[in-house]
Parts: C-alpha cells; structure tokens; sequence
C-alpha cells in the first residue's frame, strides 16, 4: 500500500538521509480530541479516558500518513506552504489503520451489572482511529509503533525504514527550492530504487500534480 508523509524540506530530507521517520507522540497531535473521540459528559468517564491516553502515550507512538498526495491543503498545512516534501512509502496493509471521521463523539458501553464503563476490543479499535469530520481532507491512515526508550533523542523517537516502512517515492512540493538533482543523488543508493518528482499546481482543478517537464530535469 503507497502512504504518504509530508513534512518541511528540511526534515523530509533529514529523513532520507538517516534513514527513519519520526514518531508523533500522542499527547502532542494537533487534534486535542486524539483518543478522546467519546461521549465523556459523566466526570468519572474524563477521568478514566484521559487516564487511558496517559497510559498509551507512555507506550505508544503514531506514523501518519494520507492515502493521496495531490490535495494542496495538506502541502499547505503538513508541507510548509507548499515548500517541503511528500516521502511515498509501501507499507504492509496489515499495519496501517484508516481513520474513521465521525460528526459525533462515540457512545461508551455501559455494563449493566456494576453501571460502569466497559471499553471493549470493538470501542478501543474505533477509538484509536476516529476523528471529528472536519479532518476528513486529510484521508488519513496510521501506523502504531512501540516507543522505544533506549533510543530516545532529546525527547524524540523515530522508526527505521525496513520492509514495513520502504521509501518508495519523493514529490518535491510546488514551492520547494531543494534541487531534484540533490534529492536524486540522495536516494542513489535505495534498493529497490526511489522515484523522484517535482510537483505544481494544477492548470485546471485545485490539486497539486507532478510537473513532468521538471521531473525529467
């Protein structure tokens, strides 16, 4: 499966060059909701999920890709204004969840016996993927990694490419000023080999499409 990471230039070639992505941190997503998509109106269900979220963020980290790279709002929010760059990735289907995008929080079922909440394997797989509606440009997919703490860099983690996580494919953005040939010559070595692109604005429709004059620069 062909995911996408965006990020400013100088991170997305950081990455090709170490060969590794960094992980996002749970408690640092944009979206304050983040594994709070619940109806948590009863005090002791805040307490009890934001527990959980705690718990989870000591663990657990996040890779975050889109299903498709032509959409401009992503350049201009994860990209840096259409400046930075998009790494396609193959990743094992198996691995990667699709975000579910919902108007309204999830129900939380209730035990019958003790009246208390009693999140299921059905509720936590749902948790960890849906998010407000408002996200749904982002066609988001996910990939949950272990935190590794022996590893840890100035309070970062990141996750090595490997078979699950192979570079496959680099689009420079419409704006981005890295010249192909540089970013070609970084990738030389890459087995099996890289595709490298450059992108621009659409002539007819709001999307970003590769430019193939430049690509064959």
């Amino acid at each position: 499966m062909r995911l996408y990471h965006f990020a400013p230039s100088q991170f997305a070639l950081s990455a090709i060059a170490l060969r590794r992505l960094k992980v996002a941190r749970i408690n640092e997503l944009n979206d304050p909701f983040e594994l709070l998509a619940v109806n948590l109106a009863d005090r002791e269900h805040r307490k009890a999920f934001r527990y959980l979220k705690d718990e989870l963020n000591k663990t657990k980290g996040i890779l975050c890709f889109t299903k498709f790279w032509e959409n401009p709002v992503i350049w201009g929010h994860y990209a840096d204004k259409h400046t930075g760059i998009a790494l396609g990735f193959e990743v094992p289907p198996h691995i990667a969840a699709e975000a579910i995008y919902a108007d309204e929080p999830l129900a939380i079922p209730i035990d019958p016996v003790t009246n208390k909440p009693n999140p299921d394997e059905e509720l936590m797989d749902k948790l960890v993927r849906t998010k407000f509606s408002d996200w749904k440009y982002e066609q988001e997919w996910r990939v949950f990694v272990q935190l590794d703490h022996s590893s840890v860099e100035a309070g970062m983690y990141f996750y090595d490419f490997s078979d699950h996580l192979q570079l496959a494919e680099v689009i420079l953005g419409p704006r981005c000023a890295i010249p192909i040939t540089k970013v070609r010559s970084l990738v030389s070595d890459f087995k099996p080999g890289v595709e490298v692109r450059q992108s621009r604005i659409a002539f007819q429709s709001f999307r970003v499409v590769e430019n193939k004059e430049a690509s064959r620069g």
